[in-house]
């Protein structure tokens, strides 16, 4: 699994750009969808807009530790890996019928959640149970939704394109080739969304912070995420309409926090 989103639609966590002191140069998104596509040359890829695209292999899928596999529901393009424990109660709680798959719950949780849902997207994540990471993005609204299990059971990682564009893969190989040495597991128990940015559905109010990692000379090598559990994030009651929920800045991003 591979997806390149620009710059303007991905809002990448600026933790993830390499440092001016590294010596690594990140690819380009047509140079990144060239190596992918080498690699895996029976992959399925849907190029959107703005040069951004989702890229899906099912080469050597036997000898995968999960399935995975991509739907396109009302515009609404969705990655899946893994499996959830309680797809038939989702299904019931959503109207779907037997046959919809994780990936089609994933989207039929999301679009409860853009259109019609008066709660946070912690709440809805909550409910998914299972092995699972998945990517989501909204043709419409350019949205872009991403989560991992709280165990962290899929592998799901991200870095930074050399074009600012937000890079994600569950192949740690093939982000290292994009990105450098300079990216990112995603953390477990956390959603991004270009809206609201990083947060845990684990510990809502709890804030997702950056780490960097140095070598023995200090110098900064990686980054990585943890939530701080030491730092409460103030609540903030909710108001006005949640019709679209994408573009709610959560109370996460501290900056715009004030006393």
């Amino acid at each position: 699994m591979l997806t390149v989103f620009e710059k303007a639609v991905g809002k990448p966590p600026e933790e993830l750009r390499v440092p001016s002191n590294v010596v690594e140069k990140a690819k380009t998104r047509e140079e990144i969808l060239e190596i992918f596509q080498s690699s895996c040359p029976e992959s399925t890829v849907y190029h959107l807009s703005n040069g951004s695209f989702m890229a899906l292999s099912q080469d050597n899928e036997s000898v995968q530790p999960h399935p995975r596999c991509i739907v396109v529901l009302d515009d609404v393009f969705c990655i899946f890996i893994g499996t959830l424990e309680n797809t038939s109660d989702l299904r019931r709680h959503y109207g779907l019928p037997r046959q919809a798959t994780e990936a089609m719950v994933v989207v039929e949780a999301y679009k409860v959640l853009r259109d019609r849902a008066p709660y946070p997207p912690d709440q809805v994540i909550k409910d998914l149970q299972g092995k699972f990471a998945f990517v989501l993005f909204d043709a419409r609204t350019d949205t872009l939704f991403a989560a991992r299990d709280r165990d962290g059971s899929v592998e799901l990682h991200w870095g930074m394109a050399g074009d600012g564009s937000l890079v994600c893969s569950h192949n740690l190989d093939i982000i290292i080739e994009a990105c450098g040495k300079f990216c990112s597991p995603f953390p477990p128990g956390c959603i991004f969304t270009s809206g609201s940015g990083l947060m845990s559905f684990v510990h809502p109010m709890h804030k997702v912070r950056a780490i960097r990692l140095e070598d023995d000379n200090g110098q900064v090598r990686g980054v990585t995420f943890q939530v701080d559990l030491y730092t409460r994030i103030p609540s903030i009651p909710r108001t006005g309409s949640a019709s679209n929920w994408a573009d709610i800045t959560l109370v996460e991003e501290e900056n715009n926090i004030h006393p």
